[in-house]
């Protein structure tokens, strides 16, 4: 079962996410609220997965939302009405584990809360798309090559298999690695271990 919370002040949205999840065999929602403040003052649990709006009326920081519920120890779905790229790799780089438009059905949104939950990410396609396409600084342009190994490594791969996988030597792969490393290094985002590398691949949306 999977424990959910909501925070949102539109109420007609709270209700209708009520009612919905009630018919969902394994989400059970323990709460709703209008703000993060107000959830976190509840005095429960934390929730497996916060699905939060990203624009509030009480106007809180969206990335010190995310953050703070993260610390908490809940995973998060970020949903709004703006589809923004910009601000949708922002709140992956503070903890959210997906961003997804409101423009999408309840079942979209089930299924992005059961993704979420397994500690998966998951975004809105036009979302990814631009990210797929963003050249920003921090974000270091990859060859195909490089991103092959990391994409099998970050995975969970050991080095030989992650070689295998993108049809190279072992210590090919090993010097793609070095390579991507240095490259998130000089973008002021050093990634030193695999579990660093599986990070900045959830960030930059590099998942296939």
């Amino acid at each position: 079962m999977i424990a959910v919370s909501v925070v949102d002040d539109d109420r007609m949205l709270l209700d209708g996410l009520t009612a919905w999840f009630s018919g969902v065999t394994d989400i059970h929602l323990t709460g709703t609220a209008r703000t993060v403040t107000e959830l976190l003052a509840g005095g429960h649990a934390p929730a497996d997965v916060v699905i939060l709006d990203l624009l509030l009326a009480d106007r809180s920081d969206p990335i010190g939302n995310v953050r703070r519920l993260v610390t908490a120890g809940s995973r998060v779905l970020v949903v709004s009405v703006v589809p923004s790229p910009t601000m949708g790799s922002q709140v992956v780089r503070a903890g959210a584990g997906g961003y997804l438009t409101k423009d999408h059905d309840l079942g979209v949104l089930t299924s992005a809360v059961r993704e979420v939950a397994t500690r998966g990410s998951t975004h809105s396609p036009e979302l990814a798309l631009s990210w797929l396409s963003d050249r920003a600084a921090d974000r270091p342009v990859l060859s195909p090559q490089e991103r092959a190994v990391l994409l099998a490594y970050a995975s969970g791969m050991t080095l030989s298999a992650a070689a295998r996988s993108a049809g190279v030597q072992p210590g090919t792969a090993k010097n793609y690695l070095d390579r991507v490393k240095e490259k998130y290094r000089r973008a002021g985002r050093p990634a030193y271990t695999k579990l660093d590398l599986a990070t900045r691949v959830r960030e930059d949306g590099w998942q296939r």
